[in-house]
């Protein structure tokens, strides 16, 4: 999966499969789609396959994954 050896600092670029990464440009972090917080690699547990973003956590991915009612 992900390992500390090789990795550049700043953001990376993902691609989120169903239950791992693929790392296509290393780098520490990746940005919440919802929050824009960064988020630590190693810290990352939360995505969208469909959509290929991150999220912080639980929450944001629950708020991006409801369309808004309005």
């Amino acid at each position: 999966m992900l390992t500390r050896s090789n990795r550049q600092a700043g953001e990376a670029r993902l691609r989120y499969l169903d239950a791992d990464v693929q790392v296509l440009a290393p780098g520490d972090f990746v940005v919440c789609a919802v929050t824009g917080r960064k988020i630590p690699l190693q810290a990352l547990r939360y995505w969208s396959v469909d959509l290929q973003e991150a999220y912080w956590d639980a929450a944001a991915a629950g708020t991006r994954m409801i369309p808004a009612q309005g």
